[in-house]
């Protein structure tokens, strides 16, 4: 750390101009309109690896659906999952039903009012419950997402990367000293709003009033901080999808495994293949002749080789690509229409029409698939 501690009357300052800023510019968010725990707790959930302005409508939604905790405890997971849906990271929802559970079970329906209570519940951790416990209960806990990383970093000079576990000590440290006893659940909110509007980061300095507190502004570092280890790149992984329609125009959906990635969420069927394939049909399976489009000149052995189990006659093209970005993988999947000679029913699966398709929860790539084929596909002929 570059910067000392501050002494009793910098950081009285600070907290001061921090705050006075903050109360004259915060952003009118729904869940700042009370200190309910259980709204704050909600909020900041959906909050994680989530922009603000995609946050609004689901929290709205959330809240209308699930209006307490009791609420939530007894809901049914497709209709929790079908109110998150879009939001990703779908165990954070399976997480708050489970939290919900406990609360109601060991805390008599009441949201735990200390830390170690509130660290007690599934799905939260450090950063969340010190928001709970400062926003809601008044006390003096730091709440530390990479926002305020970020901040106290220039504010300090904090050299050490913030990607290392040990590095939270350091902030950990610093926050207990600074943080206002008397509105520790504003200055919280003050910082991370500071972050996110102003030390953002791209910003090249800090406004006036915070400069006389930043090392990195005094030092023309602010690019320099906060040191972070660049992520590594995801995964590349190469999926085919079958969208296939029966006679009774339903499509084929497969539910994933209990657990894993997208745990219990519908699909259209995926095959796994190498890079190497993938391209090689995305080159050679695209026609632009319209007239390859309609269904009267597909045949079983012009198939793209995928789902060669299954009795489906597949159109002599490919109908496009989609990719989706998870914080570990990069799927890019090749889409495919065919229709089916007669009735079968792979394992975990079902037809449904897409007049039904609300019904069912369905994970962003799902959606994106559904948007490319309706994009690009043509009804022919009935088989």
């Amino acid at each position: 750390m570059k910067s000392k501690m501050w002494d009793e009357e910098k950081i009285q300052s600070f907290q001061t101009v921090l705050l006075d800023w903050y109360y004259q510019n915060k952003r009118n968010l729904p869940w700042r309109a009370d200190t309910n725990p259980y709204k704050v707790w909600i909020s900041e959930i959906m909050l994680q690896q989530t922009r603000v302005d995609t946050v609004i409508d689901y929290y709205y939604r959330f809240m209308e659906e699930f209006p307490t905790i009791k609420d939530l405890a007894k809901a049914d997971e497709e209709k929790l999952l079908k109110v998150w849906q879009g939001l990703g990271y779908y165990s954070r929802a399976r997480n708050l039903r489970v939290a919900a559970r406990q609360i109601q079970e060991k805390f008599n329906g009441e949201f735990p009012d200390t830390v170690e209570n509130i660290r007690s519940l599934k799905g939260i951790g450090p950063y969340t419950a010190g928001a709970i416990a400062s926003i809601s209960f008044g006390l003096p806990e730091p709440a530390i997402d990479g926002n305020v990383m970020r901040v106290i970093s220039r504010l300090f000079g904090i050299e050490e990367d913030i990607s290392k576990a040990s590095t939270y000590k350091i902030f950990d440290q610093i926050l207990r000293k600074i943080i206002s006893r008397e509105n520790p659940g504003d200055m919280n909110q003050a910082l991370m709003e500071v972050g996110a509007t102003v030390s953002t980061p791209s910003a090249k300095k800090c406004p006036e009033w915070l400069q006389p507190f930043c090392y990195a502004c005094a030092h023309n570092a602010h690019d320099k901080f906060p040191v972070k280890t660049k992520k590594a790149k995801p995964k590349d992984v190469y999926y085919l999808a079958g969208v296939i329609e029966n006679k009774e125009h339903e499509h084929l959906l497969i539910q994933r495994p209990e657990n894993g990635l997208l745990a219990r969420m519908w699909h259209y069927p995926l095959e796994e293949v190498s890079s190497e394939k993938y391209k090689e049909l995305k080159q050679f399976w695209y026609k632009e002749d319209t007239n390859q489009i309609t269904l009267d000149l597909v045949a079983e052995d012009m198939a793209p080789e995928i789902f060669s189990e299954w009795p489906v006659v597949w159109q002599k093209r490919h109908l496009g690509e989609v990719t989706h970005v998870f914080s570990h993988l990069k799927w890019h999947i090749l889409i495919f229409y065919g229709r089916a000679r007669s009735d079968f029913f792979p394992e975990n699966s079902q037809w449904i029409e897409e007049s039904s398709f609300s019904s069912v929860v369905f994970p962003k790539v799902q959606q994106k698939i559904i948007q490319q084929f309706h994009k690009t596909h043509k009804v022919g002929q009935d088989l």
